[in-house]
């Protein structure tokens, strides 16, 4: 099994970009997947989720209202653009992926996840 995330890069306070994570050896459409962050000293938080089977989604305060994630069941990707980026969006992005059937809001606790990418850095310049 292999999460492949990227899309992140360094962009100006204010900008958009839109981070991908495809998986191979394991089913999006299934189970929940979605999105964390790590910003330098600090934990890894949630960002965003989808679930598997019904489509609902679910986001983290600091993301909500500049951010839909979806879910592209052809090419087994999960999309998070992100609108109006700030300084402290600055952080590494992991996609995840949880068991079988798990929901988005099983997603938003970091032990739900089964499987992880390898990370795509944001920097998001003042």
């Amino acid at each position: 099994v292999q999460l492949q995330a990227s899309g992140g890069g360094l962009v100006q306070a204010g900008d958009s970009l839109r981070l991908s994570c495809t998986g191979f050896g394991v089913t999006f459409n299934n189970r929940a997947v979605g999105w964390f962050r790590q910003a330098p000293g600090k934990d890894r938080e949630f960002v965003a989720a989808i679930s598997g089977d019904t489509d609902n989604t679910g986001y983290s305060d600091s993301v909500k209202g500049r951010s839909a994630i979806s879910r592209d069941n052809t090419k087994n990707t999960v999309y998070l653009p992100m609108n109006s980026l700030k300084p402290e969006d600055t952080a590494v992005y992991y996609c995840a992926a949880g068991r079988y059937r798990t929901t988005w809001r099983q997603l938003r606790d970091i032990n739900s996840a089964l499987y992880w990418g390898q990370g795509t850095l944001v920097t998001v310049s003042s």
